[in-house]
């Protein structure tokens, strides 16, 4: 199975935009923040177009709260649709996350229980973004330290309804997917089985910490401040192996940021890992699609 090149890059933050500048040779992509964007003028945007030429550009979404029975937010939808249509990136992301209730901004994305009514609001939501925006968003997995209560569905069964009944494609968060089946005791590889490899279309790597979760327990919290740790490289190798279209893998960090030889380093052993993935891939028959 052959495959078109597969891309690697870096999320854009304003501490790392002189080292990213200075190796566009070994950056493809970059993912910015799109609710940073959301209040500039249009000549404001003129730096992110230039970047647009040198880079494949993503607008990641962190607070439209998809993955809810609530509406999502209208204006926050029309802020994106104006920078997609502004900026023409090669796709925006949101998260399948909550980040509002009765009115109240709870500040960080949230894991709704996994019900029908919940798939049924997510559903209902990607339409109007898709309404609104002229195309359909990637969606993230989320990590979360609670198991959401009153769930009918895994996490992967939910993430798999809601993929095949929007016609959505994945944003994978391998550190997410790692923290979520460390968490509550499963097997990161077997999650992988279960979703469906044709979907992934984008990839993030990061890192986190453990906290005390109780005097005899810890969680792993993703965090964006830690290096990633080598499961989550041998998890995008699985990838590699089974997904059947190209990838788009990007680190993610947002604070303690190391020096740009690290990065780069982290983005060369990506590189190797998918490589390593490629070189055995399985058939379309042989996987989950």
């Amino acid at each position: 199975m052959v495959v078109e090149a597969d891309k690697f890059g870096l999320g854009f933050r304003p501490e790392l935009a002189g080292g990213i500048l200075a190796h566009q040779d070994e950056i493809d992509v970059l993912e910015v923040i799109a609710e940073d964007l959301f209040k500039l003028r249009r000549e404001e945007l003129d730096t992110f177009r230039i970047l647009a030429n040198s880079f494949d550009l993503a607008l990641h979404g962190v607070s439209l709260g998809m993955a809810s029975s609530h509406n999502v937010d209208s204006k926050r939808l029309d802020s994106m649709a104006r920078l997609v249509q502004e900026l023409n990136p090669a796709h925006w992301s949101e998260h399948l996350a909550f980040v509002r209730a009765g009115g109240h901004e709870i500040g960080h994305l949230a894991a709704p229980p996994r019900t029908d009514s919940v798939i049924q609001g997510t559903l209902a939501n990607l339409s109007r973004a898709r309404r609104s925006v002229g195309s359909r968003p990637l969606l993230e997995n989320i990590a979360t330290l609670i198991d959401p209560p009153m769930s009918d569905y895994s996490e992967t069964e939910w993430i798999r309804t809601i993929l095949l009944e929007s016609d959505c494609d994945l944003l994978l968060d391998l550190h997410n997917l790692y923290a979520n089946a460390v968490n509550f005791g499963m097997n990161p590889f077997d999650m992988l089985e279960h979703i469906p490899a044709s979907r992934i279309k984008m990839v993030h790597l990061s890192g986190g910490m453990w906290i005390e979760h109780s005097t005899t327990e810890k969680r792993l919290l993703d965090d964006h401040l830690h290096d990633p740790p080598e499961i989550v490289y041998d998890l995008l190798e699985e990838v590699a192996r089974r997904a059947p279209t190209s990838l788009n893998v990007v680190i993610e960090r947002d604070g303690a940021y190391p020096e740009m030889g690290l990065l780069l380093q982290q983005l060369r052993l990506a590189r190797t890992a998918v490589a390593r993935g490629r070189s055995r891939m399985i058939t379309r028959q042989e996987i989950n699609v």
